[in-house]
Protein backbone atom coordinates (compact mmCIF):
# COMPACT_ATOMS: atom_id res chain seq x y z
CA UNK A 1 0.00 0.00 0.00
CA UNK A 2 1.65 3.13 -1.18
CA UNK A 3 -0.49 5.60 0.30
CA UNK A 4 0.36 8.43 -2.44
CA UNK A 5 -1.93 10.82 -4.71
CA UNK A 6 -0.73 12.72 -7.80
CA UNK A 7 -2.61 15.96 -8.33
CA UNK A 8 -2.96 17.29 -11.83
CA UNK A 9 -3.74 20.84 -12.56
CA UNK A 10 -2.79 23.65 -14.97
CA UNK A 11 -3.32 26.01 -12.17
CA UNK A 12 0.14 25.88 -10.39
CA UNK A 13 -1.67 27.58 -7.10
CA UNK A 14 -4.62 24.51 -6.90
CA UNK A 15 -1.59 22.10 -6.90
CA UNK A 16 -0.12 23.74 -4.39
CA UNK A 17 -3.11 23.83 -1.87
CA UNK A 18 -4.14 20.51 -2.36
CA UNK A 19 -0.73 19.19 -1.84
CA UNK A 20 -0.31 21.50 1.38
CA UNK A 21 -4.09 20.22 2.67
CA UNK A 22 -2.69 16.61 2.02
CA UNK A 23 0.66 16.56 3.22
CA UNK A 24 -0.86 18.07 6.84
CA UNK A 25 -3.00 14.97 6.70
CA UNK A 26 0.14 12.74 6.36
CA UNK A 27 -0.45 11.49 2.87
CA UNK A 28 2.21 11.46 0.46
CA UNK A 29 1.52 13.75 -2.50
CA UNK A 30 3.29 14.95 -5.55
CA UNK A 31 1.72 17.69 -8.22
CA UNK A 32 1.93 17.86 -12.09
CA UNK A 33 1.08 20.92 -14.04
CA UNK A 34 -0.23 18.79 -17.19
CA UNK A 35 -1.45 15.43 -18.16
CA UNK A 36 1.76 14.71 -20.27
CA UNK A 37 3.88 15.22 -16.95
CA UNK A 38 1.19 13.19 -14.74
CA UNK A 39 2.10 10.07 -17.18
CA UNK A 40 5.85 10.69 -17.40
CA UNK A 41 5.69 11.05 -13.28
CA UNK A 42 3.32 7.63 -13.39
CA UNK A 43 6.42 6.09 -15.12
CA UNK A 44 8.56 5.70 -12.61
CA UNK A 45 6.38 6.46 -9.48
CA UNK A 46 3.39 4.47 -8.07
CA UNK A 47 0.29 6.27 -7.08
CA UNK A 48 -3.25 5.19 -5.40
CA UNK A 49 -5.17 8.33 -6.56
CA UNK A 50 -4.96 10.96 -9.32
CA UNK A 51 -6.75 13.92 -8.58
CA UNK A 52 -7.15 15.59 -12.03
CA UNK A 53 -8.86 18.74 -13.22
CA UNK A 54 -10.80 18.04 -16.20
CA UNK A 55 -10.57 21.68 -18.41
CA UNK A 56 -6.68 21.25 -19.27
CA UNK A 57 -3.77 21.90 -22.68
CA UNK A 58 -3.12 20.03 -24.18
CA UNK A 59 -4.29 16.87 -22.78
CA UNK A 60 -7.70 17.53 -20.87
CA UNK A 61 -9.03 15.29 -17.94
CA UNK A 62 -10.95 12.79 -19.96
CA UNK A 63 -7.65 11.95 -22.02
CA UNK A 64 -5.72 11.72 -19.15
CA UNK A 65 -8.11 9.14 -17.58
CA UNK A 66 -8.76 7.25 -20.79
CA UNK A 67 -4.63 6.82 -20.62
CA UNK A 68 -4.62 5.99 -16.74
CA UNK A 69 -7.18 3.25 -17.20
CA UNK A 70 -5.33 1.74 -20.66
CA UNK A 71 -2.27 1.68 -18.90
CA UNK A 72 -2.85 1.88 -14.54
CA UNK A 73 -6.06 0.41 -14.29
CA UNK A 74 -5.41 -0.42 -10.44
CA UNK A 75 -5.27 3.47 -9.99
CA UNK A 76 -8.40 5.40 -8.98
CA UNK A 77 -9.24 9.09 -10.66
CA UNK A 78 -11.08 11.61 -9.01
CA UNK A 79 -12.16 14.45 -10.84
CA UNK A 80 -12.47 18.24 -10.30
CA UNK A 81 -13.84 20.50 -12.87
CA UNK A 82 -15.36 23.83 -12.58
CA UNK A 83 -17.05 23.33 -16.00
CA UNK A 84 -19.16 20.45 -15.49
CA UNK A 85 -23.08 19.53 -16.08
CA UNK A 86 -24.41 15.75 -15.52
CA UNK A 87 -23.22 14.87 -18.93
CA UNK A 88 -19.90 15.14 -18.81
CA UNK A 89 -19.58 14.00 -15.18
CA UNK A 90 -21.05 10.87 -16.08
CA UNK A 91 -19.42 10.45 -19.06
CA UNK A 92 -16.17 10.24 -16.68
CA UNK A 93 -17.60 7.93 -14.13
CA UNK A 94 -18.20 5.38 -17.45
CA UNK A 95 -14.75 5.88 -18.28
CA UNK A 96 -13.63 4.58 -15.13
CA UNK A 97 -13.77 7.68 -12.92
CA UNK A 98 -14.46 7.04 -9.32
CA UNK A 99 -15.90 10.30 -8.32
CA UNK A 100 -16.16 13.99 -9.36
CA UNK A 101 -15.94 17.79 -7.49
CA UNK A 102 -17.36 20.55 -8.79
CA UNK A 103 -15.34 23.92 -8.22
CA UNK A 104 -15.43 25.76 -6.29
CA UNK A 105 -15.39 23.00 -3.19
CA UNK A 106 -14.47 23.11 0.24
CA UNK A 107 -10.88 21.78 1.10
CA UNK A 108 -12.12 19.44 3.78
CA UNK A 109 -14.67 17.68 1.68
CA UNK A 110 -11.58 16.65 -1.31
CA UNK A 111 -9.59 15.56 2.05
CA UNK A 112 -13.04 13.50 3.38
CA UNK A 113 -13.27 12.21 -0.33
CA UNK A 114 -9.71 10.84 -0.69
CA UNK A 115 -9.26 9.09 2.66
CA UNK A 116 -12.48 7.78 1.85
CA UNK A 117 -10.69 6.40 -1.17
CA UNK A 118 -7.72 5.18 -0.27
CA UNK A 119 -9.49 3.65 2.63
CA UNK A 120 -11.36 1.83 0.12
CA UNK A 121 -8.65 0.68 -2.06
CA UNK A 122 -6.71 -0.84 0.81
CA UNK A 123 -9.77 -2.86 1.69
CA UNK A 124 -9.96 -4.08 -2.23
CA UNK A 125 -6.28 -5.10 -2.28
CA UNK A 126 -7.15 -7.47 0.74
CA UNK A 127 -10.39 -8.35 -0.65
CA UNK A 128 -8.59 -9.79 -4.22
CA UNK A 129 -6.09 -11.26 -2.62
CA UNK A 130 -8.76 -14.00 -1.68
CA UNK A 131 -8.96 -14.94 -5.06
CA UNK A 132 -5.04 -16.41 -4.79
CA UNK A 133 -5.35 -17.30 -1.10
CA UNK A 134 -5.81 -20.14 0.51
CA UNK A 135 -7.57 -18.64 4.00
CA UNK A 136 -9.63 -21.73 5.10
CA UNK A 137 -13.12 -22.57 5.57
CA UNK A 138 -14.90 -19.62 6.97
CA UNK A 139 -18.94 -19.83 8.60
CA UNK A 140 -21.39 -17.95 10.17
CA UNK A 141 -23.79 -19.60 12.32
CA UNK A 142 -27.09 -17.96 10.60
CA UNK A 143 -26.60 -18.81 7.16
CA UNK A 144 -25.90 -22.35 5.91
CA UNK A 145 -23.71 -23.99 3.23
CA UNK A 146 -20.25 -24.92 2.74
CA UNK A 147 -20.22 -24.85 -1.35
CA UNK A 148 -17.44 -22.89 -3.31
CA UNK A 149 -19.34 -20.17 -4.21
CA UNK A 150 -20.51 -19.68 -0.37
CA UNK A 151 -17.29 -19.94 0.89
CA UNK A 152 -16.75 -16.90 -1.50
CA UNK A 153 -19.41 -14.48 -0.25
CA UNK A 154 -18.29 -15.37 3.26
CA UNK A 155 -14.43 -14.32 2.38
CA UNK A 156 -15.95 -11.58 0.79
CA UNK A 157 -18.38 -10.87 4.29
CA UNK A 158 -15.47 -11.09 6.51
CA UNK A 159 -13.69 -8.20 4.65
CA UNK A 160 -15.67 -5.78 4.35
CA UNK A 161 -17.28 -6.44 7.98
CA UNK A 162 -15.63 -4.07 9.98
CA UNK A 163 -15.78 -1.18 7.05
CA UNK A 164 -18.44 1.46 6.30
CA UNK A 165 -18.62 0.56 2.83
CA UNK A 166 -21.43 0.72 1.06
CA UNK A 167 -22.33 -2.64 -0.20
CA UNK A 168 -24.67 -3.80 -3.25
CA UNK A 169 -25.92 -7.25 -2.64
CA UNK A 170 -27.25 -8.45 -5.82
CA UNK A 171 -29.25 -11.83 -6.33
CA UNK A 172 -32.13 -13.57 -7.25
CA UNK A 173 -35.44 -13.81 -5.36
CA UNK A 174 -34.96 -16.21 -2.15
CA UNK A 175 -31.40 -16.16 -2.18
CA UNK A 176 -31.17 -14.91 1.20
CA UNK A 177 -29.91 -11.16 0.48
CA UNK A 178 -31.59 -9.87 4.18
CA UNK A 179 -29.59 -12.72 5.54
CA UNK A 180 -26.33 -11.15 4.35
CA UNK A 181 -27.32 -7.74 5.26
CA UNK A 182 -27.50 -8.48 8.85
CA UNK A 183 -24.88 -10.89 9.00
CA UNK A 184 -22.59 -7.47 7.99
CA UNK A 185 -24.36 -5.31 10.64
CA UNK A 186 -24.14 -7.81 13.25
CA UNK A 187 -20.76 -8.97 13.03
CA UNK A 188 -19.24 -5.11 12.37
CA UNK A 189 -18.52 -2.31 15.40
CA UNK A 190 -21.90 -1.10 14.78
CA UNK A 191 -23.76 -4.21 16.00
CA UNK A 192 -25.12 -2.64 19.26
CA UNK A 193 -26.67 -0.13 17.26
CA UNK A 194 -29.79 0.14 15.15
CA UNK A 195 -30.24 -2.37 11.92
CA UNK A 196 -32.97 -0.83 10.11
CA UNK A 197 -34.58 -2.61 7.08
CA UNK A 198 -36.68 -0.62 4.74
CA UNK A 199 -38.23 -2.78 1.36
CA UNK A 200 -38.85 -0.09 -0.86
CA UNK A 201 -41.05 -2.18 -3.17
CA UNK A 202 -43.71 -2.02 -0.02
CA UNK A 203 -43.79 1.12 0.46
CA UNK A 204 -45.95 3.73 -1.98
CA UNK A 205 -43.51 5.48 -3.50
CA UNK A 206 -45.74 8.99 -2.16
CA UNK A 207 -44.65 7.77 0.91
CA UNK A 208 -41.12 6.45 0.30
CA UNK A 209 -39.60 9.91 1.11
CA UNK A 210 -41.08 10.22 3.91
CA UNK A 211 -40.47 6.91 5.03
CA UNK A 212 -36.74 7.25 4.83
CA UNK A 213 -36.17 11.15 5.70
CA UNK A 214 -39.00 11.40 7.76
CA UNK A 215 -41.49 14.74 7.97
CA UNK A 216 -41.98 18.35 9.83
CA UNK A 217 -45.32 18.75 11.19
CA UNK A 218 -47.69 19.97 8.62
CA UNK A 219 -45.93 19.05 5.92
CA UNK A 220 -48.55 17.59 4.01
CA UNK A 221 -52.28 16.54 5.03
CA UNK A 222 -52.31 14.21 7.73
CA UNK A 223 -49.00 15.21 9.10
CA UNK A 224 -50.27 16.12 12.59
CA UNK A 225 -46.57 15.86 14.26
CA UNK A 226 -43.64 15.27 13.25
CA UNK A 227 -41.72 12.07 12.43
CA UNK A 228 -38.04 11.14 12.03
CA UNK A 229 -37.43 8.70 9.39
CA UNK A 230 -35.78 5.57 9.44
CA UNK A 231 -31.94 7.35 7.97
CA UNK A 232 -32.54 8.95 11.82
CA UNK A 233 -33.50 5.79 12.89
CA UNK A 234 -29.98 3.73 11.78
CA UNK A 235 -28.01 7.03 13.44
CA UNK A 236 -24.91 5.25 13.77
CA UNK A 237 -25.56 1.70 12.80
CA UNK A 238 -27.02 0.35 9.30
CA UNK A 239 -29.66 1.07 7.13
CA UNK A 240 -30.49 -1.48 4.70
CA UNK A 241 -32.41 -0.69 1.62
CA UNK A 242 -34.47 -3.69 -0.09
CA UNK A 243 -35.45 -3.98 -3.87
CA UNK A 244 -33.49 -0.31 -4.39
CA UNK A 245 -34.43 -1.18 -7.92
CA UNK A 246 -38.14 0.24 -7.47
CA UNK A 247 -37.34 3.18 -5.98
CA UNK A 248 -38.47 6.35 -8.23
CA UNK A 249 -35.80 8.67 -9.91
CA UNK A 250 -37.11 11.35 -7.46
CA UNK A 251 -36.04 9.63 -4.21
CA UNK A 252 -33.36 8.44 -5.69
CA UNK A 253 -31.28 11.79 -6.20
CA UNK A 254 -32.28 12.86 -2.20
CA UNK A 255 -30.54 9.08 -1.40
CA UNK A 256 -27.50 9.99 -3.77
CA UNK A 257 -27.17 13.52 -1.38
CA UNK A 258 -26.97 11.27 1.57
CA UNK A 259 -24.42 9.28 0.05
CA UNK A 260 -22.33 12.07 -1.38
CA UNK A 261 -22.20 14.38 2.30
CA UNK A 262 -24.37 12.09 5.07
CA UNK A 263 -27.00 15.11 5.38
CA UNK A 264 -30.65 15.42 4.27
CA UNK A 265 -34.23 17.41 4.64
CA UNK A 266 -37.17 16.26 6.50
CA UNK A 267 -40.71 16.07 4.39
CA UNK A 268 -41.17 20.18 4.88
CA UNK A 269 -37.90 20.84 6.85
CA UNK A 270 -35.71 23.65 5.58
CA UNK A 271 -32.58 22.48 7.96
CA UNK A 272 -30.15 20.03 6.96
CA UNK A 273 -29.96 16.96 9.12
CA UNK A 274 -26.50 14.79 8.93
CA UNK A 275 -26.54 11.27 9.86
CA UNK A 276 -23.91 8.45 10.43
CA UNK A 277 -24.99 4.93 8.77
CA UNK A 278 -23.84 2.66 6.85
CA UNK A 279 -25.99 1.65 4.31
CA UNK A 280 -26.90 -1.52 2.65
CA UNK A 281 -28.57 -2.07 -0.65
CA UNK A 282 -30.51 -5.05 -2.06
CA UNK A 283 -32.02 -5.71 -5.56
CA UNK A 284 -33.03 -9.06 -7.96
CA UNK A 285 -33.20 -6.03 -10.67
CA UNK A 286 -31.07 -5.64 -13.53
CA UNK A 287 -29.68 -2.27 -12.32
CA UNK A 288 -26.89 -2.06 -14.89
CA UNK A 289 -29.38 -2.57 -17.65
CA UNK A 290 -31.51 -0.10 -15.73
CA UNK A 291 -28.94 2.59 -15.56
CA UNK A 292 -28.48 2.10 -19.05
CA UNK A 293 -31.87 2.44 -19.72
CA UNK A 294 -32.23 5.27 -17.93
CA UNK A 295 -34.88 3.61 -15.15
CA UNK A 296 -32.05 3.93 -12.65
CA UNK A 297 -29.56 7.07 -11.95
CA UNK A 298 -26.01 6.28 -13.22
CA UNK A 299 -24.25 8.65 -10.86
CA UNK A 300 -26.57 6.07 -7.75
CA UNK A 301 -25.42 2.93 -8.96
CA UNK A 302 -21.53 3.40 -9.26
CA UNK A 303 -21.81 4.95 -5.73
CA UNK A 304 -23.94 2.17 -3.92
CA UNK A 305 -22.00 -0.74 -6.25
CA UNK A 306 -18.67 0.30 -4.01
CA UNK A 307 -18.48 -3.49 -2.69
CA UNK A 308 -20.94 -5.68 -4.95
CA UNK A 309 -21.68 -9.28 -3.29
CA UNK A 310 -23.78 -11.30 -6.32
CA UNK A 311 -25.44 -13.89 -4.49
CA UNK A 312 -25.64 -17.81 -6.20
CA UNK A 313 -28.63 -19.17 -6.53
CA UNK A 314 -30.00 -22.34 -5.13
CA UNK A 315 -29.03 -24.41 -8.55
CA UNK A 316 -25.45 -23.38 -8.44
CA UNK A 317 -24.54 -24.97 -5.16
CA UNK A 318 -26.28 -27.92 -4.99
CA UNK A 319 -24.22 -29.34 -2.65
CA UNK A 320 -25.51 -27.08 0.58
CA UNK A 321 -28.96 -28.81 -0.23
CA UNK A 322 -28.53 -31.48 2.58
CA UNK A 323 -27.02 -29.34 5.17
CA UNK A 324 -29.90 -26.97 4.58
CA UNK A 325 -32.64 -29.41 4.83
CA UNK A 326 -30.77 -31.28 7.83
CA UNK A 327 -31.20 -27.76 9.01
CA UNK A 328 -34.50 -26.30 8.47
CA UNK A 329 -35.57 -29.94 9.23
CA UNK A 330 -33.69 -29.70 12.62
CA UNK A 331 -35.37 -26.29 13.43
CA UNK A 332 -38.83 -27.36 12.98
CA UNK A 333 -38.43 -30.20 15.60
CA UNK A 334 -39.90 -32.38 12.73
CA UNK A 335 -39.79 -35.23 11.00
CA UNK A 336 -36.47 -36.51 8.93
CA UNK A 337 -36.30 -37.61 5.13
CA UNK A 338 -35.69 -40.54 2.82
CA UNK A 339 -33.13 -40.82 0.04
CA UNK A 340 -35.45 -40.81 -2.97
CA UNK A 341 -37.33 -37.67 -1.06
CA UNK A 342 -33.50 -36.16 -0.97
CA UNK A 343 -32.62 -37.02 -4.57
CA UNK A 344 -35.42 -35.30 -5.97
CA UNK A 345 -34.35 -32.01 -3.99
CA UNK A 346 -30.76 -32.16 -5.04
CA UNK A 347 -32.24 -32.74 -9.06
CA UNK A 348 -34.98 -30.01 -9.08
CA UNK A 349 -33.84 -26.41 -10.14
CA UNK A 350 -35.52 -24.24 -7.73
CA UNK A 351 -36.86 -21.34 -8.93
CA UNK A 352 -37.90 -20.08 -5.79
CA UNK A 353 -33.98 -20.39 -4.08
CA UNK A 354 -33.51 -21.28 -0.25
CA UNK A 355 -36.62 -19.87 0.36
CA UNK A 356 -39.03 -22.55 -1.29
CA UNK A 357 -36.91 -24.73 -0.15
CA UNK A 358 -37.80 -24.15 3.28
CA UNK A 359 -41.56 -23.65 2.54
CA UNK A 360 -41.96 -26.78 0.97
CA UNK A 361 -40.19 -28.93 3.58
CA UNK A 362 -42.36 -26.95 6.51
CA UNK A 363 -45.42 -28.45 4.41
CA UNK A 364 -43.88 -31.69 3.45
CA UNK A 365 -43.14 -32.62 7.35
CA UNK A 366 -46.60 -31.73 8.52
CA UNK A 367 -47.96 -33.87 5.44
CA UNK A 368 -45.98 -36.59 6.52
CA UNK A 369 -45.56 -36.41 10.00
CA UNK A 370 -42.49 -38.09 10.31
CA UNK A 371 -40.50 -39.08 7.66
CA UNK A 372 -40.48 -37.21 4.09
CA UNK A 373 -40.86 -39.46 0.85
CA UNK A 374 -40.96 -37.88 -2.57
CA UNK A 375 -45.24 -38.50 -1.74
CA UNK A 376 -45.24 -35.94 0.37
CA UNK A 377 -43.05 -33.63 -1.84
CA UNK A 378 -44.71 -31.54 -4.57
CA UNK A 379 -45.87 -32.63 -7.75
CA UNK A 380 -43.90 -29.99 -9.67
CA UNK A 381 -40.50 -31.35 -7.77
CA UNK A 382 -41.16 -35.06 -8.47
CA UNK A 383 -42.34 -34.82 -12.09
CA UNK A 384 -39.35 -34.72 -13.92
CA UNK A 385 -38.07 -37.99 -11.85
CA UNK A 386 -39.42 -41.07 -12.32
CA UNK A 387 -39.42 -43.26 -8.58
CA UNK A 388 -40.07 -46.35 -10.20
CA UNK A 389 -36.90 -48.09 -9.12
CA UNK A 390 -38.52 -51.17 -7.28
CA UNK A 391 -37.50 -49.22 -3.75
CA UNK A 392 -40.59 -49.27 -1.05
CA UNK A 393 -40.43 -45.62 -0.10
CA UNK A 394 -42.55 -45.75 2.82
CA UNK A 395 -39.38 -48.83 4.16
CA UNK A 396 -37.14 -47.36 6.65
CA UNK A 397 -34.31 -49.07 4.85
CA UNK A 398 -34.80 -45.85 2.80
CA UNK A 399 -34.12 -43.35 5.07
CA UNK A 400 -30.93 -40.67 4.31
CA UNK A 401 -28.21 -42.61 5.20
CA UNK A 402 -24.02 -42.09 5.31
CA UNK A 403 -24.00 -44.65 2.29
CA UNK A 404 -25.62 -42.30 0.17
CA UNK A 405 -23.42 -40.25 -2.36
CA UNK A 406 -25.28 -37.44 -1.49
CA UNK A 407 -24.68 -37.86 2.37
CA UNK A 408 -23.12 -34.94 4.32
CA UNK A 409 -23.91 -34.33 8.42
CA UNK A 410 -24.74 -30.95 9.01
CA UNK A 411 -22.68 -28.85 11.11
CA UNK A 412 -25.78 -28.63 13.63
CA UNK A 413 -26.37 -32.23 13.55
CA UNK A 414 -28.04 -33.65 16.98
CA UNK A 415 -27.15 -37.63 17.10
CA UNK A 416 -29.53 -37.58 20.12
CA UNK A 417 -32.60 -35.68 18.48
CA UNK A 418 -32.18 -38.20 15.70
CA UNK A 419 -31.87 -41.45 17.67
CA UNK A 420 -35.32 -40.44 19.25
CA UNK A 421 -36.45 -39.54 15.57
CA UNK A 422 -35.61 -43.15 14.66
CA UNK A 423 -37.33 -44.80 17.11
CA UNK A 424 -40.41 -42.84 16.93
CA UNK A 425 -40.45 -43.20 13.07
CA UNK A 426 -39.85 -47.33 13.92
CA UNK A 427 -42.46 -47.30 16.46
CA UNK A 428 -45.05 -45.93 13.83
CA UNK A 429 -44.04 -48.12 11.29
CA UNK A 430 -44.17 -51.10 13.25
CA UNK A 431 -48.18 -50.41 14.40
CA UNK A 432 -46.76 -48.96 17.72
CA UNK A 433 -45.60 -52.95 18.17
CA UNK A 434 -42.25 -52.85 19.91
CA UNK A 435 -41.42 -56.25 18.76
CA UNK A 436 -41.62 -54.84 15.10
CA UNK A 437 -40.20 -51.90 16.08
CA UNK A 438 -37.40 -53.49 17.55
CA UNK A 439 -36.72 -55.90 14.53
CA UNK A 440 -37.02 -52.52 11.91
CA UNK A 441 -34.35 -50.93 13.69
CA UNK A 442 -32.58 -54.42 13.92
CA UNK A 443 -31.83 -54.33 17.82
CA UNK A 444 -33.58 -56.81 20.40
CA UNK A 445 -36.27 -55.64 22.28
CA UNK A 446 -35.25 -54.90 25.50
CA UNK A 447 -32.90 -52.72 24.12
CA UNK A 448 -35.51 -51.04 22.54
CA UNK A 449 -36.89 -50.44 25.86
CA UNK A 450 -33.86 -48.71 26.99
CA UNK A 451 -33.30 -46.45 24.57
CA UNK A 452 -37.23 -45.37 24.91
CA UNK A 453 -36.14 -44.89 28.50
CA UNK A 454 -33.22 -42.53 27.17
CA UNK A 455 -35.25 -40.55 25.30
CA UNK A 456 -38.21 -40.34 27.88
CA UNK A 457 -40.44 -41.87 25.47
CA UNK A 458 -43.50 -42.95 27.29
CA UNK A 459 -44.49 -46.67 26.91
CA UNK A 460 -47.82 -46.59 27.49
CA UNK A 461 -48.56 -43.92 25.02
CA UNK A 462 -49.97 -45.04 21.71
CA UNK A 463 -49.52 -48.99 23.31
CA UNK A 464 -49.60 -51.78 20.94
CA UNK A 465 -52.60 -52.78 18.67
CA UNK A 466 -52.91 -56.33 20.26
CA UNK A 467 -52.67 -56.62 23.96
CA UNK A 468 -50.26 -60.18 23.24
CA UNK A 469 -48.20 -58.54 21.61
Amino acid sequence: MHNSVLVVDNEKKMCHLIAMALEMEKIKVQTAHSGLEALKKLQVNQFDVVVTDLKMTPMDGLALLKELKLHYPSVEVLMMTAFASQETALEAMKMGAHDYLIKPFEMDELIIRIKRLLEQIRIREEYSSLKSEDRGNIYYKSIVGKSQGMQRIYNLVEKIKDTDATVLIRGESGTGKELIARVLHENSSRSDQPFIEVNCAAVPETLLESELFGHEKGAFTGAHKEKPGKFELAHQGTIFLDEIGEMSLETQAKLLRVLEDKTFYRVGGVNALRVDTRIIAATNRDLPGMAESGKFREDLYYRINMFPIVLPPLRERKEDIPELVWYFLNKMETGMIDKNAMHVLMEYHWPGNVRQLQNMLYRASIIANTIITPEELPKELTAARSTADGTDEKNMSGLFNPDDVNFQIPARFQLDAYEKKLILAALKQGEYNKTKAASILGVTRRRLYSLMDKHKIDHATKTEKRSNS
